[in-house]
């Protein structure tokens, strides 16, 4: 699944794990705007813990199965006396609207291990009406004559007069439930249609609706009774009784269609799926059309049909991703060696969705924004997002699905390894993209930014009962997961890397796996000791900085834990990690030394020895460099001997140590200042927010905040005036991003000429006088920068549009800009907005991202959130995904220690489950960058003054 992030779970869980909670991320950058998925848990009353590692875990190496077993007793599972073979599912009195209740029948082929009178199930909000168990031969052996829930554990247990003998069996089992609307289990989503609706479709009031389904991690118990397990796989027969007009879709082709109950239903049954997890079956109902694309490849002789769905008059948006996705499951195909395993492959857009998609076996789910792209009307940024985002999702349809992790603590399998070939598979197809520098840039940086705080966690973290895996959704198990299999494939060699990859899938098709299982898949494709180098990577806590010192004739290195508050105890620094140098030199650093530190220190000889050299090669190793402070200087000076992200790496890890406190603000302005001639756009977006960074926490010095932005106007003009502001026929991607950052740059830092024009283009635009003159890759520059040098003309000319915008990607764009105002009462006006209805609740979030990134203004979203907390809780609390999101992005932002002892001591009595992770990474947050403010302020100011700026 692309964009999930972590919520709380059940009391118990919450003690267990000592306040260990949940995240996931956000910033303007493509890694940041993850979306995720819907939680409503036990929310359990917590006190904030102080700022500690929230997980401490001893590795394990070349797993035993007696280790396995062992580890397997620490899971609070479902009793093992009954194991699925396969399920057979009908659901039918689909009530579409009021109550939105449906029935279901499932029967459940089914090994009884050992005599029995009870078997217990996973089942939240499901109403059990009876339960019966049958012999092979359809006798009834026995008749349920008790049927009890546990709400917290989510399961219902079926009690039986008699013993239920070791044998195969049939149970069977009459239920309801609800279409809900809080995205997860079977729910409803609203839209309005694009023309006229088709004949069946639901409807209620103004809204129709299309139905689909979220299952991952624990949400198949929602729609149906089940053995809600990664490693309880089964098959699954599905029928549903759905209006005649409209059409259904499950993770298999259509079977056969018959009458339903009345003559305007039919039932629509499909074929069996291979064996598989609960969490990837799948379906959806509605007033759907498709474009479709068959593959090049022959699998068994016949091209696979790809299709994408989506709601009626929306299909022609659906083309890039379907070019994307017919190749991609081609390319899969051919770098696994397993072909496609499934003789269909579907995508469907699907309008509210908690996440970014969903990898479902043969019906991948996504958001609207992650899946279409109107071309003309949306951004290009859009296109980046869903060639990635359809890759990962059918990267998940072999490392995932054919073979899937045996527990929940090893979801890093899943989500670091698809997010790795996901861009894999990008890179391949769009090399001009230079999506790996992007990846850095972006993804790298995500992870670092977590992972250096105490809140961070393993990247493989114990995991006692299913409703804990929330909390692992996040960028450990994404970004950290993908960029250290990244530096191993560096490390063993692309080609080599992936043959072990596909003799790990063939040796582990339609069952479980574990990380030592692909370690010893690699260890034999490479002959090197996977296991040995990488355990500490996924085992342990945070990441290393390498600090170098410079001798006659070699360098000194050492390792240690990087934090990002630079105070790092000895306990919480015992960790020696495997780190690949990859040491650059020559004269135009084209010598490579592989070797690895492996010790606390270490010397080099030779390296330097000719006066020039640079560490981690390509950003490849996932670490932080931290060189004395004549070496920075001189790489500054060097920067055409830099790859794009060697260059990348060098800003991260000084603005990195700057706030840590190992580095300066003054040594990371010099370094910036040399990037002033600087051409490619991802080297400018890493700039950007190292400035942004900087911007935020001294946001409240007027005499910093001033010289800051003066650095930022004479550093970014001289390249904005170049690259201009219209575009060219076919332009390069890059040049275009880099555009829109720049105008964006140079405008808010106060350049006149920028600011003139982007006014004047907006007026034309709001006038009427040409509803051209803002380029739709534009949107986002030139309505934010208007709103926020404008007052209530310019804000209630964006707000309609996102009132009347049909782009695809219009309301993110409008929202987002709306939250730059610096008018006081326009903030109010806009944080109503956004807990209105006017705003979907999987988009409230971004209100609070625009707000954060607001200096000036963004205290007063802190003031509405506790002036008017009972609606806030009221209006997030039916998504907990959302909720947390909206906290832990909204506060994170603030440099004042005052701010943050207010806001734990708000949250004091409140029952904070649903977000309880995310005050802690906020805890930690605005520790981090008040005590950095305190500390550098001074200094920031005396450079700025010194070289003419303030």
């Amino acid at each position: 699944m692309w964009g999930r992030r972590s919520i709380a779970a059940s009391r118990r869980a919450a003690l267990e794990v000592r306040h260990r909670i949940a995240l996931r991320p956000s910033s303007p950058s493509f890694f940041s705007s993850l979306p995720s998925v819907p939680r409503q848990r036990t929310r359990p009353r917590i006190t904030l813990p102080t700022s500690r590692p929230l997980f401490a875990i001893t590795p394990v190496r070349h797993c035993s199965a007696e280790v396995r077993m062992m580890a397997s007793s620490d899971r609070d599972t479902l009793p093992d006396v009954a194991k699925p073979v396969n399920y057979h599912v009908s659901l039918f009195d689909l009530q579409l609207g009021g109550s939105w209740e449906y029935k279901g029948i499932i029967k459940v082929d089914t090994k009884i291990t050992r005599a029995t009178k009870e078997i217990v199930l996973n089942s939240k909000d499901i109403t059990v009406q009876s339960a019966e168990v049958f012999g092979q031969d359809g006798t009834q052996l026995a008749k349920a004559t008790d049927i009890s829930y546990d709400k917290t554990s989510e399961r219902v247990s079926l009690k039986f007069s008699l013993d239920l003998a070791p044998s195969d069996v049939v149970l069977s089992i009459n239920f309801t439930g609800t279409m809900n609307n809080v995205m997860a289990g079977f729910y409803r989503s609203k839209y309005t249609p694009v023309g006229e609706a088709g004949p069946g479709a639901p409807k209620e009031g103004d809204f129709y609706y299309m139905l689909s389904t979220q299952f991952e991690s624990c949400d198949a118990r929602r729609a149906f009774p089940c053995f809600d397990e990664p490693n309880l796989k089964a098959t699954f027969d599905f029928e549903i009784e759905i209006p005649k007009g409209q059409t259904a879709l499950s993770n298999m082709p259509v079977k056969s269609e018959r009458d339903g109950s009345s003559a305007d239903l039919k039932f629509v049954t499909f074929e069996k799926t291979p064996v598989m997890s609960t969490y990837l079956l799948a379906w959806a109902v509605g007033d759907f059309e498709y474009v479709e694309a068959m593959t090049e490849r022959k699998y068994k002789g016949k091209s696979i049909p790809v299709r994408v769905y989506t709601t009626r008059g929306l299909k022609d948006q659906a083309r890039f991703a379907l070019e994307c996705a017919h190749r991609t499951v081609d390319y899969f195909s051919e770098i696994f060696e397993i072909e496609y395993p499934l003789p269909k492959a579907d995508l469907l857009a699907v309008h509210e969705f908690a996440m970014g998609a969903m990898e479902n076996w043969g019906l991948v789910t996504y958001r609207t924004t992650a899946v279409l792209f109107d071309e003309g009307k949306s951004d290009n940024r859009y296109k980046n997002r869903i060639a990635y985002v359809v890759a990962h999702e059918l990267a998940h349809q072999w490392f995932g699905n054919l073979v899937t992790m045996d527990w929940w603590n090893e979801l890093w399998l899943n989500e670091g390894f698809a997010t790795w070939v996901g861009w894999l598979a990008v890179d391949h197809f769009y090399p001009e993209w230079n999506v790996w520098s992007q990846f850095v840039a972006e993804g790298v940086q995500q992870a670092f930014h977590l992972d250096s705080l105490r809140a961070s966690h393993p990247i493989e973290v114990p995991v006692r009962n299913a409703l804990e895996v929330d909390q692992i959704f996040d960028h450990i198990s994404y970004l950290k997961g993908s960029s250290v299999i990244r530096m191993l494939s560096v490390h063993l060699g692309q080609e080599r890397f992936l043959r072990g990859v596909a003799d790990y899938l063939k040796s582990h098709a339609y069952g479980n796996a574990t990380t030592n299982d692909l370690w010893s898949a690699l260890s034999k494709a490479s002959g090197q000791d996977v296991h040995g180098f990488m355990d500490p990577w996924i085992r342990k806590i945070g990441f290393p900085v390498v600090t170098v010192a410079e001798e006659p004739g070699q360098i000194s290195v050492r390792q240690n834990r990087f934090l990002s508050t630079g105070d790092a105890k000895p306990e919480e620094d015992e960790t020696t990690w495997w780190i690949p140098l990859g040491i650059k030199s020559g004269d135009k650093l084209a010598n490579v030394d592989t070797r690895a530190l492996t010790a606390k220190s270490d010397n080099v000889a030779g390296a330097g020895s000719d006066g020039f050299y640079k560490i981690n090669k390509d950003l490849s190793g996932f670490y932080r460099t931290n060189y004395p402070p004549a070496r920075l200087e001189k790489l500054g000076q060097s920067l055409g001997l830099l790859s794009t992200e060697d260059k990348i790496g060098l800003l991260g890890d000084a603005a990195a140590l700057a706030v840590s406190g190992e580095g300066t603000t003054p040594a990371l302005l010099a370094l910036l200042e040399g990037f002033k001639d600087e051409s490619n756009y991802l080297v400018w977006s890493q700039v950007s927010s190292s400035l942004a960074n900087l911007r935020s926490v001294f946001a409240q010095n007027e005499q910093v905040a001033a010289g800051l932005k003066q650095f930022t106007q004479k550093l970014a003009s001289p390249t904005a005036e170049k690259v201009g502001w219209e575009f060219k026929p076919n332009e390069d991607y890059l040049v275009i991003q880099l555009r829109k950052l720049l105008i964006s740059m140079t405008g808010n830092s106060g350049n006149a000429s920028t600011v003139v024009e982007a006014k004047r283009r907006f007026d034309l635009w709001a006038t009427g006088q040409d509803k051209t003159a803002i380029h739709t890759n534009l949107r986002s520059a030139i309505f934010s920068l208007n709103v926020s040098e404008g007052g209530r003309k310019e804000y209630d000319a964006v707000k309609e549009e996102y009132l009347r915008t049909d782009s695809v990607d219009g309301k993110e764009i409008c929202l987002s800009a709306m939250g730059r105002t610096k008018d006081a009462a326009l903030v109010q006006d806009y944080l109503n907005f956004v807990f209105s209805d006017k705003v979907a609740i999987q988009d409230i979030h971004n209100g609070a991202v625009s707000l954060a990134a607001n200096a000036k203004m963004r205290h007063l979203l802190w003031e509405y959130i506790k002036t008017n907390w009972d609606m806030v809780e009221s209006r997030l609390s039916s998504n907990n995904v959302v909720f947390e999101r909206f906290i832990r992005m909204g506060l994170s932002k603030f440099a004042d220690h005052q701010i943050g002892d207010d806001i734990a001591a708000f949250f004091t009595n409140k029952n904070t489950g649903a977000y309880a992770r995310a005050l802690v990474i906020v805890s930690d947050n605005i520790r981090t960058n008040a005590s950095y403010k305190e500390r550098d302020q001074a200094l920031a100011l005396e450079w700025l003054r010194a070289h003419g700026y303030a």
